[in-house]
């Protein structure tokens, strides 16, 4: 009796043994996610920089805008989109090479869209109104709509309409001035928006209600982004 319970107890203790190797091993790499801090960070942050992802300056805390770098990053490059860095991203990263004439996402010259874009940050915090294409009140297309006008430049009324205008570009090569689409409460371009820099979109947004300005990173954007024309050069 004696003997079969020491058979019994080291079988339990080699189980055990073995099981707890076998979760070390298949233990998931160690994440790099918002609120995290420290040097490994730093580092992300700097090699997000260096490809003109993270535009600001690091300083070794994960906060939300590393996480919009890290997004834009992510589906930019085929990978899953969720904004927290585990060994593929890393890998990816470390292995990254900018396309030829896409070195970095800076804007060269491009004094049309930086006026278009300061032009239309006069009009933050007008009220988001249905149909609406005056600064009383505007929606999405009737933005972009007023906006470009101001600078001779017609374009149609809907968001669809403008979807086929100008020149198709990538994500990559958005300076300011540029439309961005997305695909919101209809299949297709529903929603459009200007890039003003910085990772950034100014629009009448119906959900904020009014005029303002959205990190192009934002998981609901990122989900929803179509694509994006080129008016001015």
């Amino acid at each position: 009796m004696r003997q079969t319970l020491r058979v019994l107890l080291f079988g339990l203790i080699v189980m055990l043994i073995a099981t707890a190797a076998a979760q070390a091993s298949a233990s998931p790499p160690v994440l790099l996610k918002e609120g995290m801090n420290g040097d490994d960070v730093y580092r992300l942050q700097a090699k997000l920089q260096e490809f003109g992802y993270y535009q600001g300056t690091p300083d070794g805390y994960f906060g939300e805008q590393t996480a919009e770098a890290v997004l834009e990053f992510q589906l930019d490059t085929g990978l899953q989109a969720d904004g927290v860095v585990g060994t593929a991203t890393l890998a990816t990263l470390r292995d990254y090479k900018p396309a030829a004439g896409q070195a970095s996402r800076a804007p060269g010259e491009n004094r049309q869209g930086l006026q278009v874009a300061a032009f239309a940050k006069q009009f933050l915090g007008v009220p988001y109104v249905w149909a609406g294409r005056s600064p009383g009140g505007f929606d999405c297309s009737g933005f972009v709509w007023y906006v470009y006008n101001h600078f001779g430049i017609q374009l149609p009324r809907m968001a669809d309409g403008q979807f086929t205008a100008g020149v198709a570009i990538g994500r990559r090569s958005l300076v300011p001035g540029d439309l961005v689409f997305f695909s919101t409460y209809e299949p297709g371009p529903s929603h459009v928006g200007i890039y003003i820099g910085g990772g950034k979109f100014i629009h009448a947004s119906s959900g904020a209600d009014e005029v303002t300005i959205t990190p192009l990173g934002k998981q609901y954007y990122l989900e929803r982004y179509l694509g994006a024309r080129r008016l001015v050069r």
